[in-house]
């Protein structure tokens, strides 16, 4: 069994991106724990589980049935309601470390902050440890220097929320969401490829159309680099949370 620490937003997470690799995890046996940057227990963007807001495209952006049905579950946790504050955890106690993402406004708290970005540096400084980082969680990556100014990403492979799947959502919504799919005026890939040795260790993946299940995890799209693991929106969450498993003892 390894001990997991979940990182979330406070604020505006992606449920799905939450909930699902809590929900593999630990029924392969793992202890997942969670901390956000309050220390209070994560809350789900709105428009995500309800999909109000979403029109006519709600069935395709939402979060899926088992998706909602796996974020209440969560919610009825000992893991949801034991959650703990960023600064405050001994990263020590964990062989992994997972960021998952969201794209609401709330986000940018999550993405700012700097325990966060501190808990990340420290994770990649410890050789053993197992990351994870789904859509804008790859951000809390860019984000996070080390002494030397770099991003800890700098040398590695990644991928995240693509330019053309962020820029689709918000051209197709801006005329009743405004800039709701756009965290920032810079898009997650144009930010995490600009924080790596070169712009090629960017992967940006095949078109994604089908969201993954755990019976069709060839539809989700990783890229594996050593101890690290990413992944782009919450289609490929099922495949990034069993690329995880695969790497915990």
């Amino acid at each position: 069994m390894a001990r997991v620490l979940l990182l979330p937003s406070a604020i505006d997470c992606d449920p799905t991106e939450v909930a699902i690799p809590w929900s593999v995890l630990s029924g392969a046996g793992h202890q997942v724990s969670i901390a956000t940057s309050t220390g209070a227990p994560p809350t789900a963007d709105p428009r995500m589980l309800s999909g109000r807001g979403l029109s006519i495209l709600s069935p395709v952006l939402r979060a899926r049935a088992d998706a909602r049905t796996t974020w209440d579950a969560l919610r009825a946790s000992p893991a949801y309601r034991e959650t703990a504050r960023a600064a405050e955890v001994n990263l020590s106690r964990f062989e992994a470390l997972l960021l998952p993402g969201g794209h609401a406004p709330g986000m940018r708290t999550y993405l700012e902050c700097l325990d966060v970005q501190r808990l990340a540096v420290r994770a990649f400084d410890d050789r053993k440890m197992v990351i994870g980082a789904i859509c804008h969680g790859v951000v809390v990556l860019a984000r996070a220097r080390t002494d030397d100014g770099k991003s800890v990403l700098h040398g590695h492979r990644t991928t995240s929320l693509t330019r053309a799947q962020e820029m689709l959502a918000w051209k197709l919504t801006r005329a009743w969401l405004g800039d709701y799919y756009r965290t920032y005026p810079t898009t997650v890939e144009d930010e995490v490829t600009a924080a790596l040795e070169s712009p090629d260790h960017f992967e940006a993946g095949p078109n994604a159309i089908l969201r993954d299940d755990p019976e069709h995890l060839d539809r989700g799209f990783i890229v594996e680099d050593g101890r690290y693991v990413s992944a782009r929106w919450p289609g490929d969450a099922y495949a990034f949370s069993a690329a995880i498993a695969r790497r915990l003892p």
